[in-house]
């Protein structure tokens, strides 16, 4: 059977190893996941996808701490108060670009909370999209691959 991106995209084939990870702290982060999953799968990069590793249970995060260090650049899918992409960028080196979500409850505010919680990370170096913006944190990774290469 055919991955959607060849089914819909026909040219689109994935590079074989993965240069970016989409974590997501719960399965509400997985609609805006999926779209920045799409746009890079489009553009031909395979993605490595780590759901529901949120910090209220950390240890499922810890268990992929060693393959997330091998993947340079890691997009965080987060609601609630979005503290997933500073604990992800405490523990493993590369980029960490935080995508606040606006799943959440009570003072949650839409994605606010999670927004305001990413852009004061104590974690140096991550890069921040606005909320639900998997589509602009697919190309901030692509522009970050391109200086690469």
């Amino acid at each position: 059977m055919l991955s959607p991106v060849r089914q819909y995209w026909g040219d689109a084939f994935p590079q074989a190893a993965p240069a970016i990870a989409i974590v997501t702290a719960g399965t509400a982060d997985a609609r805006v996941a999926a779209e920045a999953r799409r746009t890079l799968e489009y553009n031909g990069y395979a993605v490595e996808v780590i759901s529901d590793v949120g910090v209220a249970g950390l240890w499922r995060l810890l268990e992929h701490v060693e393959r997330l260090e091998a993947i340079p650049i890691k997009l965080v899918f987060a609601g609630m108060d979005a503290a997933l992409p500073s604990v992800l960028a405490g523990l493993v080196s590369g980029s960490v670009i935080a995508v606040p979500t606006s799943v959440g409850y009570g003072v949650a505010d839409g994605g606010r909370a999670a927004l305001d919680s990413a852009l004061s990370s104590c974690a140096p170096g991550v890069t921040v999209v606005n909320i639900d913006n998997g589509y602009g944190a697919a190309c901030a990774a692509i522009r970050i691959l391109g200086r690469q290469s």
